[in-house]
């Protein structure tokens, strides 16, 4: 009665039940679906003609069925058997003793998904439970599904009568997903070649700036990239020196050029202490030279001012226990209490304070900066690229954004595979760095919502795409172990190379290999403001273009001279905590008690005076009551927490179906005018290409009204049906958070926050 059919490359059934119900309500099985549980190498899949209400909003994964789990989003399997009063976590390779009654997966985004065997076969539901447990927790990366998927296409265009009848249909019929060429039509640059780090040079004027090709091969140091940029004055023979003496051969990275000159680098430690004062000197000489006023050069220790990256883990595993696991609290207190107990945002708040510390030094005192790490893996993948999305407009585009997390995780070498925890070998390794990361331009884009093309809708499906294990971006812990790997598992299948160098795994930036063009309009946000941007000025279409001027327009008013806020050597940016970002003002000035005010502050205050320029640099407010928890991400999948036809989405709603109307009106205008929509309609890279609106959500549409749908709630696009529930919270402490109540920091650090 139900058969499943693969949707990927590679995908094979491992074990199946029937007669499983998956459970939809906590206290009743009213409303449970009955169908059959799968294990594939893929995924664990539970297929049903029972149809969940109000489904037809869910975004619609073309890699995943609707009530599918990749299995690299499973973190724990524990199986229950009611009668005997058991349950076990079941890790790889374990037996099971006691037959299962029911399964419960706790998953990585957050959700908890329950399925009963009560009129299941006995020892088919334990061979599930087994098969799931184990193809969770694979021992090798090769082991991982992305191989078997990228193997596939190549077998399948070097030998496609090889295939069974059966899976070629099945993958013909999705050959438009995964049959294209992985990398191939994409409009964004992949940093794995000279020409795309040439073109960032120009982009951002590093005239003094050079590719360096030293590493062609991973012949210096594996975990670097095999192109990156270097000052013109350091010869080859010169890094080729200096490298033994860094951690991991990690010499300096050039990241971002700021327009007056000054740049961004990042670097591992010096690892030979006698060498330090030689190599310090030798660098920061080279980056001097690269200035053009031969500005001096600050060092920013981010092992010392920032959270290490285990307290980032405990922090996020404490936050997933409040929000999803343990029940919420009576009263309001102790709900907010725990959330900030938690530390997680006083964590979020670190970096961003941190990187706009860093922001400081480039825009406001005109010096370049270097982000020192033991490894340059982790913390500066984080600090870097909000440093230069802060900056830089270009990076808070879609494209731009993308570049960014190309450029500085992926490139750069962030363990994905390790911090992921992908492999499930080491709890110590992992630690949710990018999710961290993510969640800082989310409060970013929460108090500038129209400097950002794309939408929080969009940085979710990226979170999510970490556990589809068929993309390069978050696979591999540096390109060279991709290629390394791919080599091998290609001499053991036997695929001919040819003048490849390893497989090419898709990256996750094609984003036809998970949606259509209808949900890909969900990135698009309606009110940005962006380069492109088109407005209509007595009569005439026009695009906004950024100029140098304002570009930099934040420098207006700023004393022509700072003190030098590093003293004896420190690094400036180790401030206070009793320092703020944002200075809190006051309407009456003469009340301010004197104190004398550092260059940091007199320049964030004197930015924070003037209204944001969106197509400038842009710096968050970072009191404790201007971070909020990202609730998207943090509550989707708890049905509690859904609030129906309420949430950001109701606004994003009339927006989207407003700009649409805009849209309609210029294309009429332009018609009007006699001028080509060709030539003046702005796209981006998420547009559908039948339809020039950029809108999910349409103006006059038959089948959208300007009321808000039925169906939406503050958890779209993705729905809390069919996860573990919980008692009602009407009334209750989480439903007023929900309505508006901030979380806030701690006390000590309130009582610490300069007035």
């Amino acid at each position: 009665l139900f058969s499943l059919k693969p949707k990927c490359h590679g995908e094979i059934v491992v074990n199946e039940v029937s007669f499983v119900r998956k459970c939809i309500g906590a206290d009743s099985s009213h409303g449970d679906l009955w169908g059959k549980l799968i294990c594939t190498n893929f995924k664990v899949s539970f297929i049903t003609h029972d149809a969940l209400p109000k489904q037809r909003f869910q975004v619609a994964n073309r890699l995943l069925g609707e009530h599918d789990v990749p299995l690299a989003c499973v973190e724990q399997v524990v199986t229950v058997n009611d009668a005997k009063g058991k349950q076990k976590v079941l890790c790889s390779n374990q037996k099971l003793k006691f037959n299962p009654t029911e399964l419960i997966l706790y998953c990585k985004d957050f959700r908890i998904i329950r399925f009963r065997f009560d009129e299941a076969g006995p020892q088919s539901a334990k061979k599930v439970c087994l098969a799931i447990a184990h193809y969770s927790q694979p021992a090798d990366p090769q082991l991982l599904f992305g191989f078997e998927y990228i193997g596939k296409q190549y077998y399948g265009s070097l030998a496609i009568n090889s295939i069974p009848t059966q899976e070629l249909t099945a993958t013909c019929a999705g050959e438009q997903v995964n049959g294209v060429d992985p990398g191939g039509g994409l409009q964004m640059p992949l940093f794995d070649r000279p020409s795309e780090w040439d073109r960032e040079i120009k982009r951002t004027g590093a005239a003094e700036w050079r590719v360096c090709s030293i590493n062609e091969g991973y012949v210096v140091s594996p975990s670097l990239p095999e192109y990156f940029v270097v000052p013109v004055s350091l010869a080859d023979q010169d890094l080729k020196q200096y490298l033994c003496f860094f951690t991991a051969h990690r010499i300096p990275l050039w990241c971002w050029n700021h327009p007056n000159g000054s740049a961004l680098v990042r670097m591992a430690s010096i690892s030979d202490p006698l060498q330090q004062r030689k190599l310090d000197q030798r660098i920061c000489s080279a980056i001097t030279k690269s200035h053009p006023q031969r500005s001096d050069v600050l060092k920013s220790d981010l092992d010392k001012n920032l959270p290490n990256i285990q307290d980032i883990q405990a922090a996020f595993v404490k936050v997933r226990q409040i929000c999803v696991i343990e029940p919420f609290e009576e009263s309001e207190e102790k709900w907010l209490s725990s959330m900030e107990s938690s530390r997680w945002l006083e964590y979020v708040r670190a970096f961003l304070k941190h990187s706009a510390e860093v922001v400081y030094l480039l825009e406001g005192k005109h010096v370049s900066v270097i982000l020192q790490e033991e490894e340059d893996r982790d913390l500066s993948c984080v600090v870097s690229s909000l440093v230069q999305l802060m900056l830089d407009p270009h990076f808070r585009s879609l494209t731009g954004f993308q570049s960014l997390v190309q450029k500085e995780w992926v490139m750069a070498g962030h363990r994905f595979l390790h911090r992921c925890n992908h492999l499930k070998k080491n709890d110590k390794e992992e630690s949710p760095l990018f999710q961290l990361f993510l969640d800082c331009v989310w409060q970013i884009i929460n108090q500038y919502p129209a400097a950002f093309e794309f939408t929080e809708t969009y940085l979710t499906v990226l979170s999510d795409s970490m556990w589809i294990p068929v993309f390069s971006t978050f696979l591999f812990n540096c390109p060279q172990q991709r290629t390394e790997n791919s080599m091998d598992f290609a001499k053991s299948k036997c695929i001919p190379m040819g003048e490849e160098k390893a497989l090419r795994f898709p990256p996750v930036w094609d984003w036809s290999q998970q949606f259509t063009p209808k949900d890909q309009a969900l990135f698009n946000n309606p009110m940005y403001v962006g380069k492109g941007a088109t407005c209509v000025q007595n009569g005439t279409v026009k695009s906004f273009r950024r100029t140098k001027k304002n570009y930099s327009s934040t420098l207006r008013g700023m004393p022509s001279s700072l003190r030098n806020i590093l003293m004896d050597g420190h690094d400036s940016l180790t401030l206070s905590r009793r320092n703020s970002l944002v200075p809190r003002l006051k309407p009456d000035f003469s009340q301010i008690r004197e104190v004398v005010e550092s260059p940091t502050e007199r320049f964030f205050r004197d930015w924070v005076s003037r209204p944001a320029d969106l197509q400038g640099m842009l710096i968050p407010q970072l009191l404790p009551s201007h971070l909020a928890l990202w609730r998207l991400y943090f509550l989707r999948w708890v049905p509690e927490a859904s609030i129906p036809k309420g949430g950001p989405v109701t606004a994003y709603h009339k927006l989207s179906q407003l700009a649409d109307e805009v849209e309609k009106l210029q294309s009429q205008l332009r018609q009007y005018k006699g001028a080509t929509p060709a030539s003046t309609t702005t796209s981006t890279p998420s547009a559908p290409q039948s339809d020039h609106s950029r809108m999910y959500f349409k103006a006059g549409s038959t089948h959208e009204s300007s009321s808000t749908p039925e169906y939406l709630s503050s958890s779209f696009p993705f729905s809390p049906v069919g996860n573990m529930c919980r008692r009602s919270i009407l009334g209750t402490p989480l439903s007023k958070f929900l309505n508006g109540a901030k979380i806030w920091l701690s006390t000590e650090t309130l009582a610490n926050e300069a007035l």
